[in-house]
């Protein structure tokens, strides 16, 4: 397996579209009052890595600015359009509820989100998705902090950790903690 930094992950805060259940992708929702409170606990986990001065980037879609903004401590970050959420296509904005009445062959509401997603009519697709990810993962050549999705997320995780697509599926999606990834392991810091 190919060597990479030492990377800190953190996915955005809750937002409105998930509190509602609906599907974001690429299309913008602002972070909840739960996803602010899940920010700030990000925060308090990332003060003492911050005071190194890692280089730290940022999806540039709204949710992940507004994460950044509050985790980071106001720190400077550089955007990069490789980490976005992946494009669901023609589901962005519907309530996951009523897609799953009618869903793509193979495809079920307990299918893992990556497979949900990653099978959304006009959509990106996995194997795009992937590319785009790995791209961008391929460039870390320092200890970095990274603030993206939870589906981005999980392709950058299964990318430093080595996993299989089966395995990417598996890895979980919490809000509010951060994941340390160093050495193909993952780590979980949290304030609970």
């Amino acid at each position: 397996m190919k060597s990479y930094p030492k990377v800190w992950f953190l996915r955005h805060g809750e937002t409105e579209w998930n509190a509602e259940g609906r599907v974001q992708g690429q299309t913008e929702s602002v972070l909840s009052e739960r996803g602010r409170v899940h920010a700030q606990q990000q925060a308090e986990l990332m003060a003492p890595i911050l005071a190194h001065n890692p280089p730290c980037i940022v999806s540039p879609l709204k949710r992940t600015r507004q994460t950044a903004d509050i985790a980071l401590g106001g720190r400077d970050y550089q955007t990069d359009d490789r980490l976005k959420e992946i494009f669901a296509g023609d589901w962005e904005g519907h309530l996951r509820a009523d897609i799953f009445k009618n869903l793509p062959e193979g495809i079920t509401a307990q299918s893992p989100h990556m497979e949900f997603y990653c099978a959304a009519p006009g959509g990106e697709g996995f194997d795009v998705f992937q590319a785009r990810v790995n791209a961008f993962v391929d460039t870390l050549s320092e200890p970095t902090v990274v603030v993206a999705h939870g589906l981005s997320g999980q392709l950058l995780r299964g990318a430093l950790c080595g996993l299989s697509r089966a395995e990417l599926g598996q890895l979980s999606n919490r809000q509010g903690c951060v994941y340390v990834l160093e050495n193909g392991q993952e780590t979980v810091l949290s304030v609970d």
